[in-house]
């Protein structure tokens, strides 16, 4: 009997450890959700307001605060975009400058994968549903095969098609390294590979606004009950600029479509009954060149949210720590340190219109065009 308690007591203390480890974590006490109108310039988000074609966000907004947000580093591009809002780093850090040069984003930098360290993998629900199957959420890991290898199954792969294989087509396609006379390509993977292993859903190429919604109304009633970040990214705007240019009604139409999926998040929240404890921060990744079916020089973009908290003007990297700070995290205790900091506080790192990585012989034009203060709308 006493060898029976005494291995008790041993097991205990084998178990103890490891019980008051897991029940140590905090509880996430806030919601929170990024929904991206990909490519929304805030000059026409706020002109659609003023006319009050955006029901949706003006009662969000009525709730909390809408703040002009700048691409002060990174092109205004989506992978940029989207990856610096994602974990609130400049491309130094996460080595994604633009749609054309990219890597997989360190481990540990997103959103969802400090979010699920702080509070515990099964203790909160991370989901991703995004538009594109395109510079936003594809998800191909690193590789290094040798460039034959590749050559020969790009050719059988054209054969297919029936479509021949130009020459030298796949060391355009990817970085080339020679190493002991035999050269290899390398592709450093796709900026989000890593970090949707921390999610507990991750969906894109849905494409059209209908179909993120209806896929993100399905992840809600499946984890909406359970502490919860969403991302959820439409790029019917986006596609609608490239498509039909800024100045066009299908540019504004398509973003009168994200505020009607807005709606439809909204009203599904409150069905739940979470509505009251969830942040939402509707944001873009990058504006529209005026008159224009590009973005190469499009930083003027925005943040509406229910969160009142919100009090300044920021750049595109202060959104996540704005999502972590509200949701709790100690944004002093992040290594690296991030780069942008969180619009709930006072700003303390300079972010001007002269850190825009554009300026050169374009600097007139961008200092000219509209920004804050009165919106206007070209037709």
């Amino acid at each position: 009997m006493k060898r029976f308690i005494f291995l008790l007591a041993f097991l205990w203390l084998l178990v103890l450890p490891i019980w008051v480890q897991g029940a140590a974590k905090p509880a996430m006490e806030h919601n929170a959700m990024i929904i991206g109108w990909d490519g929304a310039h805030r000059n026409h988000v706020k002109a659609l307001l003023k006319e009050g074609r955006l029901p949706n966000l003006q009662k969000l907004v009525s709730e909390g605060a809408l703040v002009d947000i700048d691409v002060t580093s990174g092109a205004t591009d989506t992978k940029a975009g989207w990856t610096q809002i994602l974990t609130g780093y400049k491309p130094e850090i996460t080595g994604v400058y633009s749609n054309a040069r990219f890597r997989d984003v360190p481990e540990g930098y997103s959103i969802f994968e400090r979010l699920k360290t702080q509070y515990g993998k099964d203790n909160i629900a991370a989901v991703s549903v995004i538009g594109k199957k395109g510079h936003c959420g594809e998800i191909d890991p690193p590789f290094k095969k040798p460039l034959d290898q590749v050559q020969d199954q790009e050719k059988e792969d054209r054969n297919r098609r029936k479509k021949p294989m130009q020459p030298g087509a796949t060391e355009k396609r990817y970085q080339t390294v020679e190493e002991n006379g035999v050269k290899y390509v390398v592709f450093n993977g796709s900026p989000y590979y890593t970090m949707h292993k921390s999610c507990d859903e991750w969906h894109f190429g849905l494409m059209k606004d209908a179909a993120v919604g209806d896929k993100t109304l399905g992840m809600l009633d499946k984890y909406g009950k359970k502490p919860f970040f969403f991302f959820v990214h439409f790029a019917e705007v986006d596609h609608s600029g490239h498509q039909h240019g800024e100045k066009s009604k299908e540019y504004d139409d398509a973003i009168i479509s994200n505020d009607a999926q807005l709606g439809r998040l909204v009203a599904k929240l409150k069905e739940l009954g979470v509505y009251d404890n969830t942040w939402i921060y509707v944001t873009a990744d990058h504006g529209f060149d005026v008159g224009e079916r590009s973005h190469k020089r499009a930083p003027y973009v925005f943040l509406g949210t229910n969160d009142k908290q919100v009090m300044r003007n920021g750049t595109r990297a202060d959104i996540a720590p704005t999502v972590l700070d509200r949701v709790g995290i100690d944004l002093g205790k992040i290594s690296p340190s991030l780069d942008g900091g969180s619009l709930a506080q006072p700003a303390t790192k300079s972010t001007g219109i002269s850190a825009l990585p554009f300026l050169g012989s374009f600097a007139a034009r961008l200092l000219d065009a509209p920004g804050s203060g009165d919106a206007t709308r070209r037709r």
